[in-house]
C-alpha cells in the first residue's frame, strides 16, 4: 500500500473510501500515517526482514498497517480474520511475529493469543486505546511521530498463508531483494499489465483484505494512484449500487459473489448503472461454467478469469470471448511455464487431468517448513505445484478441475468432485454445495454431498432424491452422491474457498457422524 509520488502529485485525492460510511482517506493522510506506523515498528526494534502480523477485520486502518510494512523491508502477515486465539496464536508463533496490529473488535482474541506469545512484544489496536506498555493504542504510540519515511527505507512485501481449506495454513516467503519500496518485485508489475490497472481508476474490493488477491489488487491500484472502495462485507445488492455511485471501473471478484449475485430478483439485478466497469477479474475457486456463462450474458466481455496460486508459482488468464469458445478453462499460460503431470512425473496427454506443476516464476518456500517445501517441488528443483488438478485442450488452454488433496478414490476410480459440485450449484433449490469422499467398507470411498438449500426449502428426504436425480441426468454413475446430507450455511471463508476439510473430517474422524 504504497502512496509513492502521488502523495505529493495528487495529495488531496481519496486513496481508498470505505464502503459502509463513505469515509475517505487521502492519499497525503495515508502517507503520514503509513510513516508515523514504519516509525513505531523501528522504535520497538524491528529491522528488515523481520516479520510481524495483522489480525482485524476490513476498516479504515488496515491499509496503513501494510504501507509500514512495505516501507520498512519487513515481512507482514495479514491473518484471517476469523481464526480463533488458538488459530491466531499458531500463525504469530510460526511467522515469528515480533508485532501484531489489531482493532478493538478482534482484542479480545488477540489478548487471548498473546499469552502463548512472548516473542510478540508489541500490539497495537488500530482503532482504540491501549492498556499497557505491551499493548498500545495507535493514536498514542504514534503521536509525535514523523510522518516522514524511516532513515533506512527498503521495501517490504506480505508473507500469507494459505487458506487452511486441506491442512494447516502455511505461509508463503519470497526473496526481498534490499531496494526502495518504489521498485516493487517483479510479479507485481506484470499482474498490473494483466489486470489493466491505470492513474484514474476506481477499484471496487468485496473481499477480506487479510487474502493474497485483494491485498495485490488493492496495492497495485493505491500505486498506480488510483482510488479503492473497500467494502466491509460483501452484500450481492450493495455491491451493485457501489458501481452505480462511484462509477467504479476495476474490480475482483470471487465466484459464490457471481453466484450470490445472480441468485437476485431480476428487477433487484438490472437496476444498477453498471456502464463504468470495464475489468472484473474472478478467482480464488474454479467457476461454475453455467454461473460463468449467466454473468458473461449479463456482464459482457468485461469478465476476466485468472487463475494464480498464492505461492505466485504462473498464471494464466482468458477474456469473456475466450472463455466462451473454451468454456471451463482459465486460459494460455501467461507467466511461467505449465506442464500437466501423472503420479510418476510423466506428461498427461491432451485433455487428461493430472497435477499442474509450473517452471517456477517466482521463486518461494514454506516458511519455517522445508519438508512441505520439498513435497512442493520436483526431485530437481526445477519445478513447483500446490497440487491443483487440471488439463490443457487442443488449442493450449488450461482447464481447472480440482484439487489433488479432494480427489475421491472409489472402487479404484478416480473421481474429482468440482464437477458435481458445479452441476449441484445451479439447482434453483441449492444455495451452496460440498462434495467429497467419505467411508465406504466396499469402495473405499463414496461420493457424499453437502447442500445448503436457498431460504424456505425443507431439506428434506425428497429433495436429497430430487437431487441425486438431478445429478444422474447429467454425470456418470460413479459420480453420483449416493446421499446427501444438509446445512443450513456452508463452512465457506468470505474469499469463497470452501471450507472443505472442516465438512470431511467430521466424517473421516468419527464415521457415525452425520450432519444434520
Amino acid at each position: 500500500m504504497y502512496t509513492g509520488q502521488f502523495a505529493n502529485t495528487h495529495p488531496d485525492r481519496p486513496a481508498f473510501i470505505m464502503a459502509s460510511t463513505g469515509a475517505a482517506v487521502s492519499y497525503a493522510e495515508l502517507e503520514a500515517r503509513s510513516n508515523r506506523l514504519a516509525h513505531l515498528l523501528r522504535r520497538h526494534g524491528l529491522k528488515r526482514l523481520d516479520h510481524f502480523s495483522i489480525f482485524m477485520e476490513n476498516n479504515d486502518r488496515y491499509l496503513e498497517a501494510c504501507g509500514a510494512g512495505e516501507r520498512t523491508g519487513s515481512y507482514y502477515t495479514c491473518v484471517n480474520s476469523y481464526l480463533t486465539a488458538p488459530e491466531l496464536v499458531y500463525i504469530l508463533t510460526n511467522s515469528d511475529s515480533k508485532a501484531l496490529i489489531t482493532s478493538t473488535a478482534k482484542l479480545d482474541i488477540a489478548r487471548e493469543a498473546l499469552k502463548q506469545c512472548p516473542n510478540v512484544t508489541l500490539c497495537v489496536v488500530a482503532d482504540g486505546d491501549g492498556e499497557s506498555e505491551r499493548i498500545v493504542g495507535l493514536a498514542e504510540a504514534t503521536k509525535g511521530l514523523p510522518d516522514t519515511p524511516v532513515a533506512d527505507e527498503s521495501l517490504g512485501t506480505a508473507m500469507l498463508y494459505s487458506s487452511g481449506t486441506t491442512g494447516r495454513p502455511k505461509g508463503i516467503l519470497r526473496p526481498l531483494p534490499e531496494q526502495p519500496p518504489s521498485q516493487p518485485l517483479p510479479l507485481f508489475h506484470f499482474l498490473n499489465m494483466l489486470w489493466k490497472y491505470r492513474n484514474d481508476m476506481i477499484y471496487l474490493s468485496p473481499a477480506p483484505l487479510y487474502h493474497s488477491a485483494p491485498q495485490a489488487a488493492v496495492g497495485l491500484a493505491i500505486r498506480d494512484g488510483g482510488t479503492v472502495i473497500i467494502m466491509e462485507h460483501f452484500d450481492p445488492e450493495h455491491y451493485l449500487a457501489l458501481i452505480e455511485k462511484y462509477k467504479v471501473t476495476h474490480s475482483q471478484l470471487v465466484p459464490t459473489m457471481f453466484s450470490r449475485m445472480l441468485k437476485l430478483p431480476e428487477e433487484v439485478r438490472n437496476k444498477y448503472d453498471l456502464s463504468t466497469l470495464e475489468v472484473a477479474i474472478h478467482a480464488a475457486a474454479p467457476c461454475p461454467p453455467q454461473v460463468k456463462e449467466q454473468m458473461i450474458a449479463w456482464w459482457g466481455p468485461i469478465i476476466h478469469e485468472y487463475y494464480g496460486a498464492t505461492e505466485g508459482l504462473g498464471f494464466t488468464a482468458c477474456n469473456s470471448e475466450e472463455w466462451l469458445a473454451h468454456r471451463g478453462t482459465v486460459g494460455k499460460v501467461m507467466f511461467g511455464d505449465l506442464h500437466i503431470l501423472d503420479d510418476r512425473m510423466q506428461p498427461c496427454p491432451k485433455g487428461t487431468p493430472g497435477q499442474i506443476w509450473f517452471k517456477t516464476a517466482t521463486p518461494f518456500e514454506y516458511f519455517n517448513d522445508p519438508g512441505k517445501t520439498n513435497e512442493a517441488r520436483s526431485a530437481d528443483g526445477s519445478m513447483s505445484t500446490v497440487g491443483d488438478v487440471g488439463y490443457v485442450d487442443d488449442d493450449g488452454f488450461l482447464h481447472l478441475t480440482d484439487r489433488a488433496t479432494f480427489m475421491i478414490i472409489s472402487g479404484g476410480v478416480n473421481i474429482y468432485p468440482q464437477e458435481c459440485e458445479n452441476l449441484l450449484i445451479t439447482h434453483p433449490k441449492v444455495a451452496d454445495a460440498a462434495v467429497f469422499g467419505v467411508p465406504n467398507e466396499d469402495l473405499g470411498e463414496e461420493v457424499k454431498a453437502v447442500i445448503q438449500p436457498i431460504p424456505g426449502v425443507d431439506p428434506d428426504v425428497d429433495l436429497a432424491q430430487e437431487l441425486i436425480a438431478f445429478c444422474g441426468q447429467s454425470l456418470s454413475r460413479q459420480k453420483v452422491p449416493r446421499s446427501i446430507d444438509f446445512l443450513e450455511e456452508l463452512p465457506r471463508l468470505p474469499t469463497g474457498k470452501l471450507y472443505k476439510r472442516l465438512l470431511r473430517d467430521k466424517y473421516w474422524g468419527n464415521k457415525e457422524t452425520r450432519i444434520v
